[in-house]
């Protein structure tokens, strides 16, 4: 083997240990379970946040389990940053301040005419739409929870 194939053989091994260490990174650790939560009906909302609430404080706190919302449809309206109520405003960021992370429909934002800029902050884009990613986290090992 002569140098040039040492070094691109090296430089392989390298770039495949620092991309298993990043997708370990990424992984939750073993045996937390992982929970998608789905809010699509506006007069849900604070349900819904109430229920992630106490599911985060009932497993022992947010780093016992791992919890995705996704929302789509009229619900997302409530989002927004311009007309969110402060209660909303506030159970949201404690929600997100806890690790749960916020999937906002690509669809449905389109539809809506709006972006995640107009969107109370945290949220991300599920670009391929909300019932999509709900369907992908499932994949994923998450349980599906539609309060």
């Amino acid at each position: 083997m002569n140098r040039r194939n040492i070094f691109a053989t090296l430089l392989a091994a390298t770039g495949l240990a620092a991309a298993a260490k990043a997708s370990a990174a990424a992984e939750p650790p073993a045996g937390v379970p992982k929970v998608v939560y789905h809010l699509a009906d506006a007069e849900k909302a604070d349900f819904v946040l109430g229920n992630i609430r106490n599911h985060i404080d009932g497993m022992g706190g947010p780093d016992k389990v791992i919890i995705a919302l996704v929302v789509h449809g009229p619900a997302l309206r409530l989002f927004e940053a311009t007309s969110t109520n402060v209660d909303l405003r506030a159970r949201l960021a404690n929600a997100s301040a806890a690790g749960v992370s916020l999937h906002a429909c690509a669809n449905t934002m389109a539809h809506m005419k709006i972006t995640l800029k107009d969107l109370l902050p945290g949220f991300i884009l599920a670009d391929k739409g909300g019932v999509v990613r709900l369907a992908d986290l499932q994949r994923e090992g998450y349980v599906y929870l539609r309060p």
